[in-house]
């Protein structure tokens, strides 16, 4: 890749109707799905909801043509993603899978250790919008979610919308919000609904 495609003008992509799916492999966390499911359902009209057994099922999930992956997993150390069957994926590899699939947005919504993210969470060269909580700060996480979202499936891209709700200077507004990674590696991609 020469420098000068790395600092190209991307055209902006305008999803409507953008295709949601909240999932999770761990049922224990079950209360934050459907916290998390209500406020997806109050700004999407296409979300599917499903906790999936294997890691095969839910990349079998992804030949759905989603836009957004809300996703509910426990990270092993070194960012492993594991099933209740003994399967594993790195986080670097669902990452691709997903990117593969031209998912826009990806969010680790269950909180997990930085470490771990840092470890087993590489972006490379694939392209897509990555959240990865690190602590959801209780009812923090659901009022910073609805806020966001009422933002972005009305047509702002989720970094305009994250520096507006969540500015990159310290400062008092930190303590009313969760503890998240946002890496945006599609930008300018526009996820209505």
């Amino acid at each position: 890749m020469k420098i000068a495609e790395l600092f190209a003008r991307r055209p902006k992509q305008i999803i409507k109707g953008s295709r949601v799916l909240v999932c999770g492999l761990d049922f224990s966390l079950r209360e934050l799905f459907e916290a998390d499911l209500s406020v997806y359902s109050r700004h999407y009209q296409s979300v599917d909801a499903a906790f999936f057994s294997s890691i095969s099922d839910l990349l079998g999930a992804l030949e759905r043509a989603y836009d957004i992956v809300h996703f509910f997993c426990g990270l092993s150390p070194g960012g492993i993603i594991a099933d209740s069957e003994g399967a594993t994926i790195i986080g670097s590899e669902f990452i691709a899978k997903c990117c593969e699939k031209d998912v826009k947005l990806l969010w680790v919504a269950s909180g997990n250790k930085g470490d771990d993210y840092i470890k087993g969470f590489k972006v490379n060269e694939n392209r897509l919008n990555l959240v990865m909580t690190l602590d959801r700060r209780g009812s923090r996480f659901s009022e910073f979610l609805e806020k966001l979202l009422s933002r972005v499936s009305r047509g702002e891209t989720m970094p305009i919308a994250w520096a507006a709700l969540a500015p990159q200077a310290r400062g008092p507004w930190e303590q009313d919000l969760p503890s998240c990674i946002f890496s945006a590696g599609r930008g300018s991609v526009k996820l209505l609904s």
